[in-house]
């Protein structure tokens, strides 16, 4: 049944299935329920669509483990390396809003690896800071640009009711670099002062007649603070060619109403633009940009507010889909204040009241509000922005998806203080101790007594104790060693359904809030010790107390301010000045097992006589002491 559900997939997508037939496919999928088959950077996932697992993607098969990596289909003949997975919609945030794809594998010429041989030719500006180019290269180069479309990887995006077609991303060096070089010999010379090279990040749109318009749009200019590399012209390859009126139209400048194939459009960023579908034909194009080394770039802090606010907006938008349409308006206003500065938006804004197991909070992206109820702390409200920010997993669900959440649009900030009042107060975090997680073993047996289940001599000591024993208790303490590197650090730690906050990791400077915590978790193997030859070795006697999930964060300090009766938290998450990371890792907490005559390896032929001799003395006397008790 499940191979089915994922199969029907692919043939209704491919199909043009009436709408009867997609209805009664959905509500199939709507009553399938199933636990996650595999996790990939800290998604669940499964082969087919269920009620919880709807987005489908395209990852790497290789990543998949091998237990169950034959179960997910490979719907690309032209890419069959990329598996493709549903993942759960509710747990996505702007770190993996879109699925990038690598695609050299699928470019590379197998004879030498090599790749594209590429020319702009025939420049023609039609109109200010905007030109065509005819885009030459050999027949076989066109056919593996026109492999694009045939691939079948489209998905529609989150913003789909703005754009129109669908689309996907990939990731391709060779086709970056080919068009850097073309773009180096062909580009007229004033448009090259400071160039770089090609974004390797590419989108892949298609259009059918008849589908909405992309509609008029800036695109956001792409930025790295630490190379100094910002974008300043788009770049678009028509893979088809056909008519629309206009194809392409730029608000303020020039249109193109005939598109002929493997024409290359560059302009500026600073243009308004939009597109439409061809009137008969498929529309396929490619969208990149040129990157530039730029110096000197001003830093307006509220930019970056903005543009973080548009991204919660994007991941709040899976479950209130209203919210869609403001997050468009925010990228568009950010793309548009790289060039003129941020102007008015307006006078009513969006925020999200958030009820997360009795804590109440408002939050718009980048402004957090907090009531001052409750005992509620800093470091506690720190630690739910962050949950809440990076949509961190608890147990096995998302934080956004545990929280209840209504969407209000309203004028200005000063509503809130009060409106949290009126809310429930006390805190769902709390804070914990984690020694407790690592208690001290007990001191090694000095006395003589057997130190392994098993003697080297060949002899098996029932009397063995795993909590004494030197050889258990340095595995215990190598492991424990093991899971404190990752649970120590963390300033956050869930342990089931519990979330627990450090307090110690959270400090608080005048009007900053530091977050603590290491910069990259790496895996623990609480096991990885090596034993001997005994039956049963001293590393298996240790085993899990308690499976802990470790939350790290490399933010730049929060900011916030405090009233009578709220705290106000700020977070810019995309200062110039910070590179941003959070990962979540799962630590095993180790105990020592009790060692019981199971852990015997039957097969051995051992004869304990000094045991068996004692053994039998021991009963005999306590048999004496039953009979003298009962006369």
């Amino acid at each position: 049944m499940s191979t089915e559900l994922r199969d029907r997939f692919f043939a209704l997508s491919n199909s043009g299935a009436s709408s009867d037939e997609v209805a009664e496919y959905r509500a199939e999928v709507d009553a399938t329920d199933a636990d996650p088959a595999a996790t990939l950077d800290g998604l669940a996932l499964h082969w087919h669509p269920t009620a919880r697992f709807k987005a489908v993607r395209f990852v790497d098969a290789e990543d998949l483990g091998a237990d169950v990596r034959d179960l997910f289909a490979r719907p690309s003949r032209e890419a069959p390396h990329l598996a493709a997975v549903f993942a759960d919609p509710h747990e996505l945030s702007f770190r993996d809003f879109e699925n990038i794809l690598p695609l050299d594998r699928v470019f590379a010429r197998s004879e030498s690896g090599g790749g594209f041989d590429l020319e702009l030719a025939d420049p023609r500006e039609f109109a200010p800071g905007a030109y065509t180019f005819a885009l030459r290269l050999p027949g076989t180069d066109r056919e593996r640009l026109r492999r694009l479309d045939a691939m079948d990887l489209y998905v529609t995006p989150l913003n789909s009711a703005s754009r129109g077609g669908e689309r996907f991303i990939f990731h391709s060096q060779l086709l970056a670099d080919a068009l850097t070089r073309a773009v180096t010999e062909g580009v007229p010379e004033p448009l090259l002062e400071g160039f770089s090279h090609v974004n390797p990040v590419f989108r892949c749109n298609r259009f059918e007649p008849g589908d909405a318009n992309f509609h008029l749009h800036r695109d956001t200019p792409y930025y790295d603070a630490s190379r100094e590399h910002i974008s300043r012209y788009t770049v678009l390859i028509y893979l088809t060619g056909g008519t629309a009126e206009p194809v392409l139209d730029l608000a303020g400048g020039g249109a193109l109403r005939r598109i002929d194939p493997f024409t290359c459009v560059v302009f500026d960023q600073r243009y308004q633009h939009e597109g439409a579908p061809y009137l008969d034909e498929r529309k396929v194009f490619l969208r990149t940009e040129l990157v530039f080394t730029e110096t000197g770039l001003a830093h307006d802090p509220e930019i970056g507010a903005l543009f973080s606010k548009a991204c919660y907006l994007t991941g709040e938008s899976v479950f209130a889909p209203e919210l869609a349409r403001h997050a468009d308006t925010y990228y568009d206003r950010v793309a548009a204040a790289h060039w003129e500065g941020l102007g008015t938006g307006a006078d009513r804004e969006p925020f999200l009241h958030k009820d997360f197991r009795g804590t109440h909070f408002v939050a718009n992206g980048y402004d957090f509000w907090f009531a001052k109820r409750g005992g509620i702390s800093p470091a506690v409200c720190a630690a739910i922005t962050l949950l809440d920010y990076f949509n961190c997993k608890i147990g096995e669900d998302s934080f956004r998806s545990l929280c209840e959440t209504e969407a209000i649009e309203a004028q200005g900030t000063g509503w809130i203080p009060a409106f949290l009042q009126d809310r429930g107060g006390g805190t769902a975090v709390a804070p914990f101790d984690k020694s407790m997680l690592f208690p001290e073993p007990e001191e090694p047996n000095t006395e003589d007594m057997p130190d392994c289940a098993c003697g080297i001599c060949g002899e098996i000591h029932p009397r063995f104790d795993t909590t004494r024993s030197a050889g258990v208790i340095k595995h215990y303490t190598d492991a424990q060693d093991a899971a404190k590197a990752e649970v120590v650090p963390a300033p956050i730690v869930m342990m089931g359904e519990d979330v627990l906050l450090d307090p110690d990791r959270f400090v608080v400077e005048g009007d900053r809030i530091h977050v603590l915590g290491k910069e990259s978790p790496s895996p623990v193997n609480f096991a990885a010790c090596q034993g001997g030859p005994p039956v049963t070795p001293p590393e298996d006697f240790i085993t899990t107390a308690v499976t802990v999930d470790a939350a790290h964060f490399l933010v730049p300090p929060i900011l916030f301010t405090e009233s009578d009766d709220c705290y106000h938290l700020r977070f810019d998450f995309f200062g110039n000045t910070w590179t941003l990371k959070h990962e979540q890792a799962t630590a095993a907490v180790p105990a020592i097992r009790p060692f019981t005559m199971e852990d015997i390896d039957q097969d051995w032929d051992i004869n304990y006589p000094d045991w068996d001799d004692e053994d039998e003395d021991l009963e005999d006397e306590e048999e004496e002491e039953e009979e003298n008790a009962t006369a």
